[in-house]
């Protein structure tokens, strides 16, 4: 059976060309389906074998002010340090999109069910999440 997504194909398409930046040294960069060997050496640095890109910001999509984005984002970095996890700061950002970055999260030893229920824990349409192949994936969560 088929997941048929409450979301847009267009905002699909959207998260499709989104940069995933991440903020170490060097900004790196993930893209949808494109391997990053940058993002195999992060796997070494934190010895994971995973990792997810995970934001607060926006839930279900809708705009909210930068306070609240900040005051959920708050949380979700509460909720990984919570759970022991590594994190590095990063972004989501549209190359040429209008829709303002998106304070973010690459969470490292993260499994797919377990990113998943942080996403929907903090309503997000749709996380990233990357397995040992360092492949990112988009994971519809509606």
């Amino acid at each position: 059976m088929e997941f048929e997504s409450l979301i847009s194909p267009e905002t699909i398409q959207a998260y499709r060309e989104t940069e995933f930046r991440v903020f170490v040294s060097d900004v790196l960069v993930l893209k949808i389906s494109e391997k990053s060997d940058d993002l195999l050496a992060l796997y070494k640095t934190h010895r994971s074998e995973t990792c997810a890109f995970i934001t607060a910001c926006n839930p279900l999509g809708e705009l909210l002010s930068a306070e609240q984005n900040s005051d959920l984002q708050k949380q979700l970095e509460e909720e990984i340090k919570f759970r022991g996890l590594a994190y590095i700061a990063g972004e989501g950002k549209h190359p040429v999109g209008d829709w303002p970055g998106e304070p973010s999260y690459l969470v490292f030893d993260l499994s797919l069910e377990a990113a998943k229920t942080l996403g929907r824990k903090f309503n997000q349409n749709a996380i990233v999440w990357c397995d040992l192949d360092a492949v990112p994936q988009l994971i519809l969560l509606r």
